[in-house]
C-alpha cells in the first residue's frame, strides 16, 4: 500500500528547495556562483540555516524507506535497473544532452566564462557539462547508495532490517550521535554536498529501521515534542551561527549542526506520520510532478536571476516573486515538454 505521508514530505521538502535556491542566488552568506546580496544584512538569509542542515538528510531518509518498499515488490534485478535509469542516466549522460546549459549560466554568472575565453570549445563544453550538475549531485549519491544497498542486502539478509523493528523513541533520538559520527567521514574535499557518510547513514537506518510500520508508530506518538525540540534547535543553530558559512565543513560538522538535522529529520517524519496521510487533487498532482520540480528548477531560477538583474531594475522583492515563479512555472513547463520527447525523456528526466 502507498504511503501518502511519505509522497506528501516528498514534495513539500522538493518545493522547499525551491525556495531555498531562491534565496540563495542572491544570499549573502555563501556568495560563489551566485547573484550575491542585494544589502549587507539580509534577514531573509535566515531560511537557509533553518533548512540546509535536514531538508536533504530528510530527502535521503524517505528514499531509504522508498527502497525498502519498492524491494518487496520489485527483484534486485528490476531495481537496479529503475534506478539506473531513472538517477544515473540523466545525471551523467543528461549532463551532455541538455544540463551543459545550467552550467553555462552558472559559469555566467559566476564569471566563469569571461576567464575561459581562451580555453578549446569542446574543454569548455565539458566544464559546462560538470558545471550543470547542481542538484543532480542528490540523484548520483542516491544510485550510488541504492547499489550499496543490494551488496548489504545479500550480506544481512534481513537480519539487520528485522532486528531494527525493536528501536523506540529514544533509540531514535540518541542515533543523533551517530549522524555527527558520519558527518565527520567519506566527504569530497573540494565539493562539499558530497557527504557520503550523513547522507549514507540517514538512507541506510531508514531503509532498516524507520520503514518498519511499528517503528513509526512509535515515532508518531512523539510528534510535538519532536517538533518543538526541531524549532528550539532550529532557533539556537540559526542565532549561534549567523553570518558564517552554513554549508561548509566548519559549520556542518559540528555537534549542533547534526543534533539540529537529525531532530528535524524525525520530528518532520513523526509530523508528517500523524497529519500527511491526506491527498487531494493538488495533493495527488503536487506529489506527480515533484521529480520535475526538483530536475528542472534550477536552470530557471539561474537564467531569470541573471537575465533580470542585468538588464532591470526591479527591487528585491519583484526579483524574489518573478525568480520564484520562474523557478516553479518554468520546471514544470520544461518537464512536461521534455518527458513527451522520447530521447530527451530517457536522457533528461529517466523516464
Amino acid at each position: 500500500m502507498r504511503k501518502l505521508y511519505i509522497d506528501n514530505i516528498r514534495w513539500i521538502t522538493v518545493v522547499l528547495v525551491v525556495l531555498y535556491h531562491v534565496i540563495y542566488m542572491f544570499n549573502g552568506i555563501e556568495t560563489f556562483g551566485v547573484i550575491g546580496p542585494f544589502s549587507d544584512v539580509q534577514y531573509q538569509d535566515a531560511f537557509q540555516y533553518i533548512v540546509y542542515p535536514w531538508f536533504m538528510l530528510l530527502l535521503f531518509a524517505v528514499s531509504g524507506m522508498s527502497a525498502r518498499y519498492e524491494l518487496v515488490r520489485r527483484s534486485e534485478k528490476e531495481f537496479i535497473k529503475k534506478r539506473t535509469g531513472k538517477l544515473l542516466v540523466p545525471s551523467t549522460l543528461g549532463l551532455l544532452v541538455f544540463w551543459w546549459i545550467l552550467g553555462y549560466y552558472n559559469l555566467l554568472i559566476g564569471g566563469g566564462l569571461e576567464q575561459m575565453a581562451a580555453v578549446p570549445k569542446p574543454v569548455l563544453f565539458i566544464i559546462m557539462a560538470v558545471s550543470g550538475i547542481e542538484s543532480l549531485w542528490y540523484i548520483q549519491m542516491l544510485w550510488i547508495f541504492s547499489v550499496l544497498l543490494i551488496w548489504v542486502r545479500r550480506v544481512e539478509k534481513d537480519r539487520l532490517w528485522k532486528l531494527g523493528e525493536k528501536a523506540n523513541v529514544p533509540f531514535l533520538v540518541l542515533f543523533a550521535i551517530v549522524i555527527w559520527g558520519a558527518a565527520q567521514i567519506l566527504n569530497t574535499p573540494m565539493v562539499v554536498v558530497y557527504r557520503f557518510g550523513i547522507y549514507g547513514a540517514g538512507f541506510f537506518v531508514e531503509y532498516f529501521v524507520l520503514s518498519h510500520d511499528e517503528v513509526m508508530d512509535r515515532l508518531e506518538k512523539c510528534w510535538l515534542p519532536l517538533a518543538v525540540c526541531a524549532v528550539i534547535l532550529a532557533a539556537a543553530f540559526t542565532v549561534l551561527y549567523w553570518g558564517r558559512p552554513y554549508a561548509e565543513h566548519s559549520v556542518l560538522d559540528t555537534p549542533l549542526c547534526s543534533l539540529f538535522a537529525w531532530i528535524a529529520v524525525i520530528a518532520a517524519l513523526a509530523f508528517m506520520k500523524k497529519w500527511g496521510n491526506i491527498s487531494n487533487t493538488l495533493i495527488r498532482w503536487m506529489a506527480a510532478k515533484s521529480w520535475g520540480l526538483y530536475l528542472f528548477h534550477y536552470l530557471f531560477i539561474a537564467m531569470t536571476a541573471y537575465y533580470l538583474t542585468m538588464y532591470t531594475k526591479l527591487p528585491a522583492v519583484l526579483l524574489y516573486l518573478f525568480v520564484a515563479a520562474a523557478g516553479f512555472a518554468g520546471a514544470y513547463l520544461a518537464y512536461e515538454i521534455i518527458r513527451r520527447i522520447p530521447v530527451l525523456r530517457w536522457t533528461v528526466c529517466g523516464i
